[in-house]
């Protein structure tokens, strides 16, 4: 048997991380974050408690990765061409990437709103939050004093929980929660 080589290393290490870091969403979500033990996630991710730490420096460390990683696929078709000008044609992409989103990771949604709700986590990652999301609402808020709102900060905000809110709404009730329609509503709203 020949030795691996740097490539099937690296190939092995970022699936570890993964596999790690889609346990532990599972059961911060399902479980709860403070209930949840870097041993039960090691234990059900099959890998030593030991392994863990090679990864993730702590529990803290790891919530941030997970954290962030949805943060930046949400927010990865906001703005698609970089140029720092939101279109409409943009907005649109944006609230179906968004609901794609939704769709798929559920799990992450359900963990991402009940560490809004607890003070205490959301300090783990608040900082590089709001961070990640202020350029977003910028641009968001400039779009709509382009389309001549009259508050355009209060519209920014409107669209935001109003996404937000039916995210939570599909996240507590996948099965009898129209997401479809709130989508194609949301979309004529916008249009």
């Amino acid at each position: 048997m020949s030795p691996r080589t740097s490539e099937q290393f690296n190939e092995m290490r970022e699936s570890a991380q993964h596999k790690i870091m889609d346990t532990a969403l599972d059961l911060f979500a399902n479980v709860g974050y403070y209930p949840t033990s870097i041993s039960q996630i090691a234990k059900k991710a099959g890998i030593s408690k030991g392994l863990m730490y090679n990864y993730f420096e702590s529990k803290e460390s790891l919530l941030r990765e997970i954290v962030f990683r949805g943060v930046d696929s949400f927010t990865e078709s906001f703005d698609p061409n970089r140029d720092g000008i939101l279109t409409k044609d943009e907005l649109i992409l944006f609230i179906r990437e968004s609901f794609k989103l939704v769709r798929k990771h559920r799990d992450y949604w359900k963990l991402y709103f009940s560490l809004m709700m607890q003070s205490s986590v959301l300090e783990v990652f608040a900082d590089d939050f709001e961070l990640r999301v202020e350029q977003l609402m910028s641009m968001l808020t400039n779009y709509f004093r382009e389309q001549n709102n009259g508050n355009p900060e209060v519209e920014m905000r409107f669209f935001i929980v109003t996404l937000e809110g039916i995210a939570m709404n599909f996240v507590m009730d996948p099965a009898g929660f129209p997401l479809d329609k709130m989508e194609q509503r949301l979309i004529e709203l916008y249009s």
